[in-house]
């Protein structure tokens, strides 16, 4: 463990743990925590008392001192099931100027170069600190980083810039969409479906919901967009529905219906406001149901909430990684990262990393090799900068 890997050699062994977000990433966490602790570095893992087998790592090199920069990145993959993959998703393979495999875009890429940067970093002696902080089910609604930002606080000087590495094709990305969303589930009354004015039918009150979220789609995309979110596309807050299941037969009144409510939500829009809209259509359309039936009900269940990252006027983090990269352009994206979590707990983030996010989640998940050394140079970069 003594052996200083190479970013490659560390991407290679990071992607070989088939970190699923529905499985546990204690294998991939107590690797980190060898392999660091090997050189020098004191890790720090944070446990889910509720998840067990699911846990945070986050280290600290240089002065034990406020100001550092934080490299932050996920362990979490989405699933490979069902997915044509060519080669085997937790090998990586080069191809055609490509490293193939599940994570090396989204992003174990970046996590190699962030803990490749520890090391060098530790290794150097860097004047500035260093900090890596290693999540855990962000794929599944960010859920994982606000205990471990809350963890790492009273154990490490607090840092003041973040760069959340999602692949941004290294730019600076400097804005993203919030998101909530919903576990909705709505309990009706069956009866034979020629007396369905006697029953309640979940699925057919579920779609009263979804269409109410289309309508609110329609508004919010007829209306004229502010300055912040006309850097968006789509330049409005989205309402979403991906799956639905419910029903036993064609000729019964649904007595279950299933589907998450969810909600990107732009920059200067409270989540708490739609929230509140969506919670109201809920119970306007519950009293409905149960004037027909008293045991029908809609049982709501938030399943994640992520804030915004919100554009900061002269950030030290979107200055550094400006700095580094010479990148002047504005970049902001629709999806959520853990960046607007550490900017709500008082850091300065930035999200930039190597690979297209179009890679992301897809069969033969890639990212270039030109990408992935772009990423190795910003390294090298950033750790001269903390050791001048």
């Amino acid at each position: 463990m003594t052996e200083v890997l190479s970013p490659l050699q560390l991407m290679e062994k990071l992607v070989s743990f088939p970190t699923v977000s529905r499985d546990t990433n204690l294998p991939l966490v107590e690797w980190v925590e060898e392999y660091l602790s090997a050189h020098g570095i004191t890790p720090h893992r944070w446990t889910d008392p509720d998840q067990p087998h699911k846990a945070a790592v986050f280290a600290h090199v240089g002065p034990m001192v406020e100001g550092a920069v934080v490299l932050s990145g996920h362990t979490d993959v989405v699933p490979v099931d069902g997915q044509p993959w060519d080669t085997d998703p937790f090998t990586v393979v080069e191809r055609d100027g490509k490293y193939y495999g599940r994570g090396c875009c989204d992003m174990k890429g970046f996590d190699a170069l962030a803990i490749w940067a520890l090391v060098e970093a530790h290794r150097r002696g860097v004047k500035r600190p260093l900090q890596l902080a290693l999540s855990f089910d962000e794929e599944i609604g960010c859920t994982g980083a606000p205990p471990m930002i809350e963890a790492m606080q009273p154990v490490l000087p607090k840092g003041s810039a973040v760069i959340v590495g999602e692949p941004s094709m290294m730019k600076a990305v400097t804005g993203h969409k919030g998101g909530i969303g919903y576990n909705t589930h709505l309990v009706g009354f069956e009866v034979h479906s020629s007396l369905m004015h006697t029953g309640v039918s979940a699925i057919m009150q579920g779609a009263r919901l979804i269409d109410w979220a289309n309508h609110r789609n329609s508004e919010n995309a007829a209306q004229d967009p502010g300055e912040i979110p006309a850097m968006f596309t789509p330049p409005y807050t989205t309402c979403h529905v991906g799956m639905i299941e419910g029903g036993t037969a064609h000729n019964i009144t649904a007595k279950d219906c299933h589907f998450v409510m969810d909600f990107r939500v732009v920059p200067g829009e409270d989540t708490a406001d739609w929230e509140a809209a969506y919670l109201s259509e809920v119970r306007r359309i519950e009293a409905e149901m149960q004037a027909i039936h008293p045991d029908t009900r809609i049982e709501i269940d938030k399943k994640f909430n992520v804030p915004g990252l919100v554009p900061e006027q002269d950030g030290e983090a979107e200055s550094l990684v400006r700095a580094i990269t010479g990148d002047n352009g504005t970049h902001v994206v629709s999806y959520g990262t853990e960046a607007g979590q550490f900017q709500e707990a008082g850091y300065s983030a930035v999200i930039c990393g190597p690979g297209d996010i179009a890679q992301a989640h897809q069969p033969n998940e890639f990212i270039t090799v030109a990408q992935f050394n772009a990423g190795h140079d910003f390294m090298r970069q950033l750790v001269d900068r903390l050791a001048a």
